[in-house]
């Protein structure tokens, strides 16, 4: 999906630099919950107010893109934001706006050598979804380097204000501790499904570890969360993997536990507008941690930074040729775990539905068939047969674009939170077929608030056939409930896309960074 080169090291202990493109004292914790946007509301930081902020994302483009996002409105405010990843995935990563290249620097830390993690596998999205776990413990690796560049800094007068790290960075704050650099956490997960797991007290105090107890909103969650927001039965199976500890030697949530300990507060790539309708999820999770949740607004990235070298001309000459609001967009993320037969039925279900589609095609991480043509990975005579109604592109999409296109009606989306808010910025409404993570609580949430519809799945074990998939996109792409799907999501639309609300969910965030920087007591 991203073009790159590699960078090489001279030693492993050293890191590169381009640019290119403790728990909070109780007396700071009860100053910190009455701010508000009116007191904190900042223009363009002056030189004493400027912020040196270190952001440390997870090795998945999921992670690194909000990251990157967040650096750069803290850069456009003024402020020094230094981007910590590995040498490919900063390769790869979209180019900083020249405007902020001088505040906005990128550096690689070297990682570590693993057994069994193939040779380049530096995110995610360099391995099936089984080795995760080993990119977990790569990370881990990082430890060493990571505070050979912290001591850098901080020895050539750079010492961060802050350094913000991610679920996996539980061994972070130890080392920024020994420098006097407080920690921060940003969440790129909506709030709901933080809540859902839950602190340490909250699960000791209410113990699940079976697949069904995941089912259900926990206790903690029960009179705010509505009864549907939970995992189904064949998603549960991965939530309650996160609580045993795996390749790594350590569990997910033990990781994330240590992190929320650990840090000061939680920013969060979310907003009230797009979390469960009433549930208050930002004051439940500030009381379930006892730190500040702050929400940063839905952070999407402009349309114009959604650009490629390579020739798009045809997927949107395409569509200029359609009607109307006439063309589902099919896009299930390049990591989502499908199977042949999953790929099979949906394309299936897209060709009984009789809507015009466009499908950004990616073979699936899950699938090691050696074969990359799409021919050999979707039924025969598909394409074929749906020439005059569907265009399956298996090159790079520019997806921002595409969403806000015209003719576009709505999205068939693996609910993957980065694309949920792309689709709801343009207003349209979902078709929802989610596999992990949060994708199944972002799916309930979206259903109940009237924007679209989930298919159908067996409960136990996840699967589904054509007739699901071509019921739930004819219900919003055909039917008269359709309209009231995209009147829904229209007016949500309508609310996000008020700049000076998102401006205001970045004040708040600005205040806090600015203001408890400090080791106070």
């Amino acid at each position: 999906m991203h073009g790159g080169w590699d960078h090489k090291f001279t030693s492993p202990n050293t890191w590169t630099e381009h640019t290119i493109r403790s728990p909070i004292p109780k007396a700071l914790f009860a100053i910190l919950l009455p701010v508000d946007s009116s007191i904190l509301a900042m223009e363009e930081a002056s030189g004493g107010d400027r912020l040196n902020v270190v952001l440390f994302p997870w090795l998945a483009f999921g992670h690194l893109i909000p990251y990157l996002e967040l650096g750069k409105r803290l850069a456009a405010r003024g402020h020094a934001v230094t981007f910590l990843s590995t040498p490919r995935n900063v390769a790869r990563l979209p180019p900083v706006p020249a405007h902020l290249s001088p505040r906005l620097r990128l550096v690689s830390l070297p990682l570590p050598a693993v057994d069994g993690l193939p040779e380049g596998a530096e995110s995610t999205a360099d391995v099936p979804p089984e080795k995760n776990e080993l990119i977990k413990k790569a990370l881990d690796g990082l430890a060493s380097p990571f505070a050979a560049f912290l001591a850098g800094a901080v020895a050539g007068g750079r010492r961060p204000d802050w350094v913000v790290i991610d679920f996996s960075h539980s061994w972070v704050p130890a080392i920024a501790d020994e420098h006097g650099v407080p920690c921060a956490a940003f969440q790129i997960v909506p709030g709901a499904m933080i809540a859902f797991l839950g602190s340490r007290s909250a699960n000791a105090a209410h113990p699940r570890a079976a697949p069904e107890d995941f089912t259900a909103p926990p206790a903690w969650c029960a009179s705010s969360f509505p009864p549907a927001t939970a995992y189904r039965r064949h998603e549960a199976e991965w939530v309650a993997g996160t609580f045993k500890p795996n390749a790594s030697g350590v569990s997910d949530m033990d990781r994330m536990w240590e992190m929320f300990e650990r840090t000061r507060f939680t920013i969060y790539r979310s907003c009230d507008e797009v979390e469960p309708a009433g549930a208050g999820v930002f004051a439940l999770l500030t009381d379930l941690f006892q730190r500040p949740a702050i929400p940063a607004g839905v952070l999407l990235q402009p349309k114009s930074d959604d650009r490629h070298d390579g020739d798009d001309s045809e997927v949107l000459q395409w569509l200029d040729k359609q009607p109307s609001k006439s063309v589902i967009y099919v896009a299930l993320g390049s990591e989502t775990p499908l199977t042949a037969e999953n790929l099979h039925e949906l394309a299936l279900g897209l060709e009984l539905a009789g809507v015009r589609f466009l499908w950004a095609f990616r073979k699936p991480s899950g699938i090691t068939t050696p074969g990359t043509d799409v021919g050999e990975l979707l039924p025969a005579g598909f394409e074929g047969r749906t020439r005059g109604n569907g265009l399956v592109w298996t090159g790079w999409v520019p997806q921002v674009r595409v969403l806000a296109h015209g003719t576009v009606g709505a999205f068939l989306t693996h609910c993957g939170w980065g694309s949920t808010i792309e689709g709801l910025m343009f207003g349209l409404p979902l078709v929802m077929l989610p596999f992990v993570v949060d994708q199944g609580l972002i799916a309930r949430t979206m259903a109940e608030r009237g924007v679209g519809v989930e298919v159908a799945r067996d409960d136990s074990d996840g699967s589904f056939c054509r007739g699901d998939v071509a019921a739930a996109a004819r219900r919003v792409m055909v039917e008269e409930e359709g309209k009231v799907f995209a009147s829904n999501a229209e007016k949500l639309k309508e609310v996000l896309s008020v700049q000076r609300r998102q401006d205001q969910y970045m004040d708040v965030l600005e205040g806090y960074l600015t203001r408890y920087k400090d080791n106070s007591s």
